[in-house]
């Protein structure tokens, strides 16, 4: 549960917006609504799976350079030869 005192000369603007900082940092929303429906544990497993390749997909994207060992013909790059 989300807590903040207010101060003798804080305005309430303030002790809302710090009351909203704290229930953001808590993750109490997050929380309320994973837990507002029940779902199926084969289609938690499928959601988590999901949510991984999702994760990935942006980790590569981030990790490979923009045109940096580019053909210039859209087809991947050859390995290189084996010694």
């Amino acid at each position: 549960m989300a807590f903040i005192s207010v101060n003798n000369n804080e305005s309430i603007e303030s002790a809302l917006r710090r009351f909203k900082r704290k229930v953001i940092s808590e993750e109490i929303i997050k929380d309320l609504k994973k837990h507002s429906h029940f779902i199926p544990p084969g289609q938690k497993a499928k959601l988590k799976s999901a949510n991984a390749r999702k994760r990935n997909r942006r980790r590569f994207r981030q990790q490979r350079p923009m045109n940096a060992g580019s053909t210039g013909t859209g087809q991947r790059p050859s390995a290189p030869a084996a010694r």
